[in-house]
């Protein structure tokens, strides 16, 4: 296995890359602080791929059974709380990592680290210590609400974004959904189940094909995933966003989630105080 490529960013960010974990890490705070945290994170991100693959067998099963590695066994705790709808651990993986590649940075710099996040391919782990703020930009159409604004004390410690068109598959039609939660796993689960819960069943339009065809060892297996959507009507596409916000209310309801932002051909649900805000050309990328 390759090692892990460690590289910085034009902007000061740190990138961490290790087969399909590529992690942008944004740390702010005292210049030692940040320099801790940011050679804590690379030294954790170092094992975690070689620990993934050696249960990658149990992590595509929706039954994983016991599990060694803490990535795993968070992820597992992420989804376990959804079943028994179909979902394996892998659907917070993405989200796993991020919070173990933070935790630790956060960790090594103390408390000379005021705010941090890591960007896990658009799933986050964030850190924001007492009077800290952050703004994150999500997927959105042009001229939509793109931005959402974070303090200490919200409860919110994690931002997942799915949908049929990312680098994961859906069963859905969603172009984006976007949740938070209180940490990144538990968003990233919630994440890929209310995109999956996004459909328009019956629809000649809609193309699926079994998850196996398109990647042979896929956790989906045979279930048919969406590769395409044309065009929907108005009462389409509010009748799927509906369907997909009652998931995510039955997931807030419970406590698995903050709020979450479903989005569909220009289309958009909110649940909860998600804290939109209107388009801007600064808009800070985590």
């Amino acid at each position: 296995m390759t090692p892990a490529l460690v590289a910085r960013l034009a902007d000061g960010r740190l990138h961490l890359q290790h087969g399909p974990i590529d992690i942008v890490l944004g740390l702010v705070g005292k210049a030692d602080a940040v320099a801790a945290g940011e050679r804590a994170a690379a030294v954790r991100l170092a094992p975690i791929l070689g620990d993934l693959v050696a249960e990658l067998a149990a992590l595509r099963r929706p039954d994983p059974g016991p599990l060694r590695g803490s990535v795993a066994r968070r992820m597992e705790e992420a989804v376990a709380p959804h079943r028994p709808v179909f979902v394996t651990p892998m659907a917070a993986v993405a989200g796993a990592v991020a919070e173990a590649v933070l935790a630790a940075a956060v960790a090594a710099a103390g408390p000379g680290l005021r705010r941090g996040y890591a960007n896990n391919g658009g799933d986050i782990a964030l850190h924001l210590a007492p009077g800290e703020r952050l703004v994150v930009a999500i997927a959105a159409r042009p001229g939509m609400p793109d931005r959402i604004a974070l303090a200490h004390g919200d409860g919110v410690l994690g931002i997942a974004t799915s949908g049929w068109g990312g680098r994961s598959f859906s069963l859905g039609i969603a172009d984006a959904v976007t949740v938070l939660a209180a940490r990144a796993p538990e968003a990233d689960a919630a994440a890929t189940l209310i995109a999956n819960a996004v459909p328009l069943p019956g629809h000649p339009g809609i193309r699926r094909r079994p998850a196996v065809e398109l990647q042979c060892e896929s956790d989906l297996g045979a279930i048919p995933v969406t590769v395409a959507v044309p065009p929907l009507l108005p009462a389409e596409r509010a009748r799927a966003l509906a369907r997909g916000r009652a998931a995510a209310a039955a997931m807030a309801a419970r406590g698995l989630i903050a709020s979450a932002a479903l989005f569909l051909q220009g289309e958009v649900a909110t649940l909860g105080p998600a804290g939109l805000l209107p388009p801007s050309p600064e808009r800070l990328h985590a």
